[in-house]
């Protein structure tokens, strides 16, 4: 038998802790790899981004300021049925639904796994109760309303987590009004008897993807922080944060905000060739109106001084010396020219002092407009009444803050008043809500009707498209009211524009806009993962 020498042995001994140590070396090095990947995940930092601030209101659905910047921070806490994307309406709280009984029976099948914020599960018997509360208890926001009347005939709990919600009232604009009505915690709210007095951290319990982390009426701040038990697309951004600035750009230029909206071309135009910026244009879906209430000026009833004062108006110089080139001319029917329905074939008024005289017969025209102080509405008023002087009628000015205009608005309390704002885009009802007579003017919107006009045939065409379920039929009664609108003009809308809005691709490149809106930050999409 051949024998093993001492060397020889010691060799082996050597390659057997070596192997030894090879292994052992590969599975450390599989933990050390696990742990860096870990940490690396650990240490992708969260994104916090910074906005523009105001006081819009205490973010809930009866304390809330009816405007977009007030209404889009409370459906950051509040979900709703369905959604909003670029294209379409999607689903969210509701898996998916159907429209039953020509238009009379709404089903929805209500997602299951949803938790609200303070923890409790979220039921079909939440959604049952948000209606049932808000026929009660009108919120802020009247998606379920009709002048004064709830359309809702009741809410029924049915098996499987379907809800059914039958109406009172056709109405083709139905499943987006219920759709996007926020849902609120029967737990919570079906203890309280007066909404507009409740108050606490329960008032702000949604079961959306963001918390109310703090709100200062007096600074105009809100602090939202991401809701780590949110049902639906994950947060892109952890907190998001609206503060107090004098000057958006030179805060934006500062780092002191991440976005920057609203902003004109000229200064578009130094971000435009810059890799680190990104720009988005909105949709033409904002837009100023002169109202004209025919209780207080009798002289407006005339027709033709309505279409004297729209020949009268140069919009492109408005655009032009206002809104530095960004807009585009109001449609005489409202409808503006980039939504999905507007009729190119109605009657257009385009800049022409001496038809506007002719129409005025010599007639002694005075009136006041009263406008928001803001600059740009300032401005615009003041164009206003140089180009209507020019025919010979006599206009005063009055300048106000934009909440006493906006309550003037609503209150009738104006001969002639400039009002702007969003959903310009929305369903084709809006013609309804504007035109037909009679409307709530105590709507609790700063889209109203007009005091003291009346038509028959505008009130009947109002009504149709109303209860028309088939869409192309729809569209031919909403193309023919247009027509009608233009040609009586009761109302004058002046111009249509849009947000452009700058950031930083950098910090956070989520920004998007919803398919009938204008404003990125508005979007509760901009903050979550789409695919």
């Amino acid at each position: 038998m051949k024998t093993i020498s001492k060397k020889s042995m010691l060799l082996v001994f050597t390659m057997l802790i070596a192997i030894s140590f090879l292994f052992t070396g590969c599975k450390g090095g599989k933990k050390e790899a696990e742990a860096t990947n870990a940490n690396n995940k650990s240490e992708k930092k969260d994104v916090n981004i910074k906005l523009e601030g105001g006081d819009w209101g205490e973010p809930n659905p009866y304390k809330t300021y009816p405007r977009g910047p007030g209404m889009s921070k409370t459906n950051l806490i509040y979900d709703s049925l369905i959604e909003k994307d670029e294209k379409r309406i999607i689903p969210w709280l509701a898996e998916k639904w159907e429209v039953k009984s020509n238009g009379k029976e709404y089903l929805f099948k209500i997602r299951k796994g949803v938790k609200w914020q303070d923890g409790k599960d979220f039921t079909p018997e939440d959604v049952k109760f948000t209606f049932d509360y808000y026929k009660k208890h009108p919120p802020v926001s009247k998606n379920i309303y009709i002048g004064k009347k709830c359309f809702i005939d009741k809410v029924e709990v049915l098996k499987d987590n379907y809800i059914k919600i039958t109406v009172n009232t056709v109405n083709a604009a139905s499943l987006e009004n219920l759709g996007t009505t926020r849902i609120i915690p029967k737990h919570i709210w079906e203890k309280v008897e007066d909404p507009k007095k409740f108050d606490g951290k329960e008032a702000f319990i949604g079961c959306g993807p963001y918390m109310l982390e703090n709100y200062n009426k007096e600074r105009g701040s809100y602090k939202f922080t991401a809701f780590e038990d949110y049902w639906g697309p994950k947060q892109n951004v952890k907190t998001i944060e609206f503060i107090p600035v004098s000057d958006p750009i030179l805060a934006f230029e500062k780092g002191d905000i991440d976005l920057v909206e609203s902003v004109k071309p000229d200064i578009a135009k130094k971000y435009e060739n810059n890799k680190e910026y990104k720009l988005i244009k909105g949709h033409n879906f904002f837009g100023y109106r002169l109202c004209l209430n025919m209780n207080k000026n009798p002289e407006f009833k005339d027709k033709n001084v309505r279409q004297a004062i729209a020949y009268a108006i140069d919009e492109k110089e408005i655009i032009d010396k206002v809104m530095r080139g960004i807009g585009t001319e109001g449609s005489a029917a409202y409808l503006p020219k980039e939504h999905i329905w507007y009729n190119k074939d109605i009657k257009k008024y385009d800049y022409n002092v001496e038809k506007a005289k002719e129409l005025l017969k010599g007639k002694n025209i005075n009136f006041q407009i009263i406008v928001s102080n803001k600059k740009d509405n300032l401005r615009m008023a003041e164009l206003l009444k140089l180009q209507l002087e020019k025919t010979g009628m006599k206009v005063n000015v009055k300048s106000i803050d934009m909440k006493s205009r906006d309550a003037a608005v609503k209150s009738g309390d104006y001969e002639a008043i400039i009002t702007e704002h969003g959903g310009w885009g929305k369903d084709a009802d809006v013609l309804r809500e504007l035109y037909k007579s009679n409307n709530d003017k105590n709507g609790g919107s700063v889209i109203n009707g007009i005091p003291g006009y009346k038509n028959e045939e505008i009130d009947k065409l109002c009504m149709k498209q109303m209860q028309e379920m088939d869409p192309d039929k729809r569209k031919e009664i909403v193309f023919q009211l247009q027509e009608k609108i233009a040609e009586e003009i009761p109302m004058i809308p002046i111009i249509n524009t849009s947000s452009i809005s700058v950031h930083k691709t950098d910090k956070y490149d989520g920004y998007m806009n919803m398919y009938d809106h204008f404003v990125v930050s508005h979007s509760k999409l901009t903050y979550l993962q789409r695919k």
